[in-house]
């Protein structure tokens, strides 16, 4: 979304962001690409209780004054909460366009959010998926008709395809990056029992993991019962650095939209074994390795595989690099977006 902004706001178009809860540390290359940012005030409910219901309210009177006072031609709401929001007062307000940018994927929805999501996206002119996957999930489990869902892979900034300088870790070992919040869907234990086999079969790795959450505990435990060499970083800003220190890198996902880090490692050049799930299948086919989500000996063969053979390695990331080059630069992600901007506003 920042890449977006900023792009759009590069090339002459006024762009503005709204911040439904609270901000980020990305507040500030907003900033300092002149885009405006707005915040609503609105609060979860899961940290605020029952003040959040007020807050809510009072951030859908700001939105609708907000849009009012400004009229944008396109309203491009991210992520579930916003466009839920958005297609109950984008109409109200006078926006031309409304378009739902769908960032994860729709089947881990409970049934109340599904029923949210049919009818935020009957109202939505337009839904922009990360992945081919996820588009033909939102075909058929929101029931979204084929011709309102278009496939935009995410942008990636310039510096993504540049080569960083490695990042210091002190290891003899070969380094197995996992980039992702540690979360359960996101597989890291499968990547532990996965390095606990590659240890039984004399491969012993140093496993750096950038992400924060609620399994940080769970996976240092299972670490130290296998004896692993883990590095967990937290979150983090530096991926370049990283993705250059790395020998390989793991996306253990058992559900994933797109991979984003996946994207990140095939811009970076460095050779990926991926869970084959949701975009990620798309992404690695012919350009890296894929396996069975949740098995640990598949996910060890894999990186078994290209620890003992790098050349192999070597002729896939080459193949990855080249194609994200083709279709994921912040270039190319920003000329999709204008392409259905336009092609909506004219058929309004």
């Amino acid at each position: 979304m920042v890449l977006l902004a900023r792009e759009l706001k590069a090339r002459g178009l006024r762009s503005e962001v709204l911040v439904m809860f609270d901000g980020g540390p990305r507040e500030a290359a907003l900033r300092e690409a002149g885009v405006p940012i707005v915040h609503l005030g609105f609060l979860t409910f899961s940290r605020h209780g029952w003040r959040a219901v007020p807050a809510a309210v009072r951030g859908c009177a700001r939105m609708l004054r907000y849009l009012r006072q400004t009229r944008p031609d396109v309203l491009h709401a991210h992520l579930f909460q916003c466009y839920v929001a958005a297609a109950a007062l984008a109409r109200m307000a006078g926006v031309r366009v409304l378009v739902a940018g769908r960032h994860s994927a729709p089947d881990r929805l409970s049934a109340p959010k599904r029923i949210l999501d049919r009818r935020a996206s009957r109202r939505a002119d337009y839904l922009i998926t990360l992945s081919k996957a996820m588009a033909r999930l939102e075909n058929e489990v929101i029931r979204v008709p084929t011709r309102k869902i278009g496939v935009v892979y995410s942008g990636l900034p310039p510096t993504a395809f540049t080569q960083q300088p490695p990042a210091e870790l002190r290891t003899d070992l070969p380094v197995i990056l996992s980039i992702g919040n540690l979360q359960p869907w996101k597989g890291h234990s499968v990547l532990l029992g996965a390095a606990a086999l590659l240890r039984q079969r004399g491969l012993d790795c140093t496993i750096v993991i950038i992400g924060e959450g609620p399994e940080r505990h769970a996976l240092t435990q299972q670490a130290h019962a296998f004896n692993l060499d883990l590095r967990l970083l937290g979150a983090r800003f530096d991926v370049g650095r990283w993705l250059a220190r790395a020998d390989l890198v793991a996306h253990p996902s058992l559900s994933e939209a797109l991979g984003i880090a996946v994207l990140e490692a095939m811009a970076a050049g460095v050779p990926v074994v991926g869970s084959a799930v949701g975009g990620i299948t798309e992404l690695l086919t012919g350009r890296g390795v894929l396996v069975p989500p949740g098995d640990a000996e598949a996910l060890a063969d894999g990186l078994e595989r290209l620890l003992r053979d790098p050349a192999h390695g070597a002729r896939l990331s080459a193949a990855a690099q080249a194609w994200s080059r083709e279709h994921v630069t912040a270039e190319v992600s920003v000329d999709r977006h204008l392409t259905i901007y336009n092609r909506l506003l004219t058929s309004r």
